[in-house]
């Protein structure tokens, strides 16, 4: 039997070699050298990932069928021999999709290869108040609306990315503990897949809001520190930690629950049960009931919530400011527990925390500097999210579209148009 220059083999793997996984090994390879900036031609790419031009132009190919790839205009090198067909990233044929839960919205958000986004929306919800079932049905339908438009814009849906403020048993796509909504040992990868009738080709990729929150704050062109804390800000408080451009999960995956961490004994009691969390200090109900307490319940989205706050210390209004200024010392007590334990190279707030920043940061920074046990040279940026409440959501996309760069053969064959 004859091995193919690009790796494939009749019978898939013969002599211990799985040519199957050449072959996509290959392919991301290739794949990944279009997806950086700037353009190739089919010679280019060999020279650089050291292939034979026949193989390299057998993956373009490939990559090409499966509309990952597209060809744009040419290229002459030198003064000899014909141009070559730049190629650059498509994309379009497959699609991601991320859904959030939260306690008060619903969001989703598609998007192809090439981070087009395709489907965006968010709507108030009540989480809290919904039995799991209900809200994961709910939830079920929004992203059946959303696949729908992926379908008319024909685009396959390869991967769904949920974000969900709570412990989550990853492998299983179960959520173990979210005490703010409360839901306790909830399938929700298998309800989905049930709901949404999705086969097993589907990937449901379920986790925590935090972590998927900092994979798409460590991914922007924003941030470039390879280890960074990501603070959400919201009605819960939960920390996505990144530690050598890798997420940081703990042994059993329920790292990060910076908003659980006692830091009041005499304080409010937690949606955990506890008393005095740091969550009860910093997170969006708490700052409202000292920043503006007649709006205490007022509001059901989080993010209107906070320009309110926003709005009203920009006024100048001394409640305002005053208890932003308390929530950002708080906030500064959080933090410096993440840089005595971590050392990260920044600090980035989410949620309403990137609203507000001009107004706690400050405080936040005073306090940091007074509580980082090795001083001047420990201490790091506390920058504000560039995507605020949409982190989460933006993180499902992205781990569904990063393994599709990592295995191409996700992607739809057959899909050149």
């Amino acid at each position: 039997m004859r091995e193919d220059d690009d790796g494939r083999g009749r019978d898939g793997k013969r002599g211990g070699v799985d040519h199957t996984a050449v072959r996509r090994g290959n392919l991301a390879r290739v794949l990944g050298e279009i997806r950086s900036p700037g353009t190739l031609s089919r010679a280019a790419l060999a020279t650089r990932i050291g292939l034979t031009k026949a193989t390299v132009s057998n993956l373009v190919n490939e990559l090409l069928e499966r509309r990952l790839v597209r060809e744009t205009g040419w290229r002459q090198t030198g003064n000899v021999g014909r141009p070559g067909r730049l190629l650059e990233l498509d994309g379009s044929a497959a699609a991601a999709l991320g859904l959030e839960v939260n306690a008060n919205y619903l969001a989703v958000r598609g998007v192809d290869l090439a981070e087009r986004v395709l489907v965006e929306r968010r709507v108030g919800f009540d989480a809290v108040r919904t039995e799991a079932s209900r809200a994961v049905g709910e939830l079920a339908r929004l992203a059946g609306e959303a696949i729908a438009e992926l379908d008319r814009a024909r685009t396959s849906l390869v991967g769904i990315g949920v974000a969900v403020p709570g412990l989550v048993d990853v492998p299983s796509g179960t959520v173990r503990y979210a005490p703010n909504l409360p839901w306790q040992d909830v399938p929700i990868a298998e309800w989905l897949r049930h709901r949404l009738e999705l086969g097993e080709d589907t990937r449901i990729t379920v986790d925590n809001e935090a972590n998927l929150a900092a994979l798409a704050e460590f991914g922007s062109v924003v941030n470039t520190a390879d280890d960074l804390v990501y603070l959400t800000g919201e009605l819960g408080i939960g920390a996505g930690v990144v530690s050598g451009g890798r997420l940081l999960r703990g042994s059993d995956g329920f790292s990060g629950e910076l908003g659980h961490v006692p830091v009041d004994p005499r304080g409010r009691r937690c949606g955990c049960g506890q008393h005095g969390c740091l969550e009860t200090k910093i997170g969006l109900a708490a700052a409202t009931r000292a920043a503006a307490p007649d709006l205490d319940g007022a509001f059901r989205d989080p993010e209107e919530q906070a320009r309110v706050l926003l709005q009203r210390a920009e006024a100048g209004d001394p409640q305002a400011l005053s208890g932003l200024d308390e929530v950002g010392r708080w906030l500064g007590v959080g933090v410096s527990i993440a840089v005595n334990m971590l050392n990260p190279g920044a600090v980035v707030l989410g949620g309403y925390f990137a609203v507000v920043s001009a107004y706690v940061v400050p405080a936040a920074m005073r306090e940091l500097r007074s509580r980082t046990i090795a001083g001047e040279t420990a201490i790091c940026p506390i920058t504000a999210s560039f995507f605020g409440f949409t982190a989460a959501v933006r993180g499902g996309t992205s781990v569904i579209t990063e393994e599709v760069f990592r295995d191409p053969l996700r992607a739809p064959a057959g899909a050149r148009r």
